[in-house]
């Protein structure tokens, strides 16, 4: 697989890993980094890049698509505002951040900035752990 080709497959990965879709962009970015160490840079951006545009999707839904009935997550950010979206990686509880921060209108930019963040984070700590 080429270098290219391997970060297009990451850059899908994270994406859809961000969605409702049950796939591991951990495991892509972890085999990624096995198969291509000298792409950790690259690679820790691009699954941040795909991960955080994933998240902005569910937020775009929360802003325009969803129903006006009270969401699940909205009272947590509600109550925490923009910082909890750091945590918007999470399994679960994350896509509902996500959701309910477009649907309470946060700011789109300070949503994308913090929520980029923590992905970032918890990339750096598995990619460190791939090269170890």
């Amino acid at each position: 697989m080429t270098v290219e080709l391997s970060l297009l497959a990451l850059l899908g990965t994270s994406f859809l890993a961000s969605t409702v879709v049950p796939v591991s962009s951990e495991a892509a970015l972890f085999a990624a980094l096995k198969l291509e160490p000298g792409l950790f840079w690259p690679a820790l951006a691009v699954a941040t890049l795909g991960n955080t545009a994933g998240g902005m999707t569910t937020y775009l839904i929360g802003r325009y698509g969803a129903s006006r009935k009270p969401l699940p997550q909205l009272e947590r950010v509600s109550r925490h505002g923009v910082p909890l979206l750091f945590f918007a990686w999470l399994p679960v509880v994350g896509d509902g951040f996500c959701l309910a921060a477009g649907w309470a209108r946060l700011n789109w930019l300070s949503v994308a900035l913090v929520s980029a963040a923590g992905r970032f984070l918890r990339y750096w700590l598995i990619a460190g752990g791939a090269l170890w």
